[in-house]
């Protein structure tokens, strides 16, 4: 008798499914809160880091909006949008310093998958709706984003 398989999932599939399943999960709440109350962490991988100008503040980067990046697309529509800020971070770790300090309720995370998933672990014991954001191109230098898709989970409401 043989036994039908079922294909095994690569580590991406399994980040990319527990993701998708947060945010749903996350969506009415975090459409509920303020801009105001909101934040946004963005990777530092996503700085041109040999010509970028953002000043280095403890665990993450403030944004000048020099243009030789994505960021400064991300700093401007944050802006515009009356959000509390943008983190550029250094490290996963650093979230959970930030949501501590600055108590909001309610963030947007822009990462690669795993550090995604890790993020999502972070907060569980917080009351922060999050929405995430994978990369569209990752790696640990000069990843890529989607603007158009950040655009449209930031004007969640």
């Amino acid at each position: 008798m043989k036994l039908c398989k079922f294909p095994k999932k690569s580590k991406e599939q399994i980040y990319k499914a527990f993701t998708d399943k947060q945010n749903k999960s996350h969506q009415k709440k975090f459409s509920s809160v303020p801009f105001g109350k909101r934040v946004v962490f963005a990777p530092h991988c996503m700085r041109n880091a040999s010509v970028c100008t953002a000043e280095e503040k403890d665990s993450h980067y403030i944004c000048k909006e020099c243009g030789k990046c994505k960021l400064k697309d991300v700093s401007e529509l944050v802006k515009k949008l009356g959000y509390e800020g943008l983190y550029v971070l250094k490290g996963g770790r650093a979230i959970k310093k930030i949501i501590v300090e600055r108590e909001p309720k309610a963030m947007v995370g822009i990462a690669c998958l795993f550090e995604g998933d890790q993020a999502f672990k972070i907060l569980e014991d917080y009351d922060v709706a999050v929405q995430f954001v994978a990369l569209t191109k990752d790696g640990c230098a000069n990843t890529d984003a989607d603007i158009e898709e950040i655009e449209k989970i930031l004007k969640q409401q």
